[in-house]
């Protein structure tokens, strides 16, 4: 049996709980302090309930098998005699605005600003996380708000904002949350984007997107080697990510935070380019961002100017249209640029518009219709 109930408490499995035992369930083996606590939290979706009250978490591709009492290696799903639970909907560790190009998310309605949401935790064990205070914490660790999804999208059109994210840690974790946002957000006309590290699980993804105008993705490195030293993950589930976006024709883009002598390979970046000109499109905007030392990797050096520089080039090379440099406040490329004509057509500092030279999207000098969300 999946479960996959999109109500805030007293869904189908839950409510089975409340009604099954035949005895009393002791403080020890209760899913809550109390049946009142029970309804004010949220069963997860995207589970499958096993023998002896285990489950199969489905949500990512880690796929945790959870026993009773224990929780996924998210640290935020906890499975309570057999039901699994989020323990982060509703529970936001923070809310922010910001431009939407903090995400970064460059062809999508430049310069407006965007309603941050997030919380405890990740999927990953990334060692130079630049959010590690939030997401290598579980939700125990941190204080956390109360917002319900629809109180999240009335702060976000009250704020002028015309989107929500969902970022900072990963949203794959509060995907229950998400998804009740992003549905309330639609209907009350906002754009919405995540920003993930591709761990979801395909049927995962594919019932977010329904809902969503924009991705972006960290493609981390273009090696397993580097995603399960340094991420304690898989690139393969990362690749499937993409190309599940791209062929939902939701609007992606691809960032990869360059770390010296980790992901810097030109050979491997000149693969990555490669395999994402032939899979996605040499449309899909791409990001090299620059590396500060963060969290567990302060041994390795900021990322030489050059060494960004070099990899643009590779892109451009291997025929990509749209190349940032991110985290270099100021470079050229912090700019979109036309691949028609050479025009600088979204004129950037680090992350602040000064100027956009186009029109509905499209190149005033020469008429090329730049990828992106523009009206």
């Amino acid at each position: 049996m999946v479960a996959e109930s999109l109500l805030l408490g007293n869904s189908g499995c839950l409510q089975e709980w409340l009604n099954a035992s035949a005895s009393p369930v002791s403080s020890s083996d209760a899913p809550c302090n109390s049946y009142k606590e029970a309804f004010a939290e949220r069963e997860a979706m995207f589970y499958t309930r096993l023998e002896r009250n285990r489950v199969q978490c489905d949500l990512c591709f880690r796929n945790c098998l959870i026993e009773n009492g224990g929780r996924g290696f998210c640290r935020v799903r906890q499975n309570r005699r057999g039901i699994l639970f989020s323990l982060v909907y509703g529970k936001p560790a923070g809310l922010q605005i910001d431009p939407i190009e903090m995400e970064p998310m460059y062809h999508m309605l430049p310069g407006h600003s965007n309603f941050c949401v997030y919380t405890a935790s990740c999927n990953f064990r990334c060692i130079h996380c630049h959010n590690w205070h939030v997401s290598q914490r579980g939700p125990e660790e941190i204080k956390s708000e109360r917002y319900t999804p629809v109180e999240i999208v009335s702060e976000a059109v009250n704020s002028g904002c015309r989107s929500i994210s969902h970022s900072i840690n990963e949203p794959t974790v509060f995907y229950e949350y998400m998804y009740d946002i992003v549905k309330h957000a639609k209907e009350e006309g906002l754009l919405t984007l995540f920003h993930t590290n591709g761990y979801l699980s395909p049927d995962a993804l594919k019932g977010i997107l329904k809902y969503t105008d924009g991705v972006t993705v960290d493609l981390k490195a273009f090696t397993d080697k580097f995603y399960r030293e340094v991420s304690s993950a898989t690139l393969e589930p990362v690749l499937r990510t993409l190309k599940i976006i791209r062929e939902a024709e939701v609007h992606l883009e691809i960032v990869n935070l360059m770390i010296p002598t980790l992901n810097d390979d030109r050979d491997d970046i000149l693969k990555m380019c490669v395999w994402i000109r032939n899979n996605l499109g040499d449309e899909v905007p791409l990001h090299f961002n620059r590396f500060t030392p963060r969290y567990k990797l302060t041994n390795l050096p900021s990322t030489p100017l050059g060494t960004l520089e070099a990899a643009a080039g590779i892109a451009y090379g291997a025929g990509l249209k749209y190349v940032y440099i991110g985290n270099v406040a100021g470079h050229r490329y912090n700019s979109t640029w036309c691949p028609g004509c050479g025009e600088r057509l979204i004129h950037r500092t680090h992350i602040s518009v000064l100027d956009i030279s186009m029109k509905n999207g499209t190149c005033m000098k020469c008429g090329y219709r730049i990828q992106g969300i523009w009206d």
